[in-house]
């Protein structure tokens, strides 16, 4: 089973977490490397570097990042960083939509033996310290979100107190709005229901 964890982040909430991140050896990778890419290490330095949304983070100290080819389809001739093979971390990062909302980012990591994913060996024992040392930070220095599922950035969390920022849900269409927990969850407006 995978290790995930659904997110939001401000930038000031990304620097921090980045900071903790740098602590670590991270190479940084693109959904869908291009032949050409030159991988760069995770510091708070290349921070403007990073892919807009989605970022592979390989614990190159661990192990290699292993890629496979993508032969049809429009991202034809492009690489793709096998996720059960590699010690990696998938970041989505926070973004924001047409209406200025905060939509929800994750974080992921396949560190069981799994049939579905293939995976015959338990990742290595200093890749899943790593990822449960970094979940451990995080659900320590996020709050939790209401509904229960996301964890919510200090800086985000300010926002949404203080300035009113929404905070929406990305992984199920029309998501739910969320806010750090002991807040008041806004009603749905009339004709519009939120999923459950």
């Amino acid at each position: 089973m995978a290790h995930q964890l659904f997110t939001f982040m401000l930038p000031e909430d990304e620097e921090t977490f980045v900071r903790v991140l740098a602590r670590s050896v991270f190479e940084v990778y693109p959904r869908r490397v291009p032949p050409d890419w030159q991988t760069f290490r995770l510091t708070l330095d290349a921070m403007p570097q990073l892919p807009e949304r989605d970022v592979y983070l390989v614990a190159s100290d661990l192990g290699p990042a292993h890629v496979d080819a993508i032969k049809r389809g429009p991202d034809k001739g492009f690489w793709r960083i096998d996720e059960v093979r590699s010690p990696v971390l998938f970041w989505e990062r926070s973004a924001r939509n047409e209406d200025g909302e905060v939509l929800s980012g994750q974080l992921w990591a396949e560190l069981d033996i799994t049939e579905q994913t293939g995976r015959k060996q338990a990742a290595p024992a200093a890749f899943r310290a790593r990822v449960l040392e970094l979940s451990n930070w995080l659900t320590k220095t996020f709050r939790k979100g209401d509904p229960k599922g996301s964890w919510i950035g200090p800086a985000a969390a300010r926002a949404v107190k203080d300035e009113g920022l929404v905070l929406r849900e990305d992984f199920v269409r029309n998501g739910r709005i969320v806010v750090p927990q002991g807040m008041t969850r806004p009603k749905a407006p009339i004709g519009r229901k939120f999923r459950r």
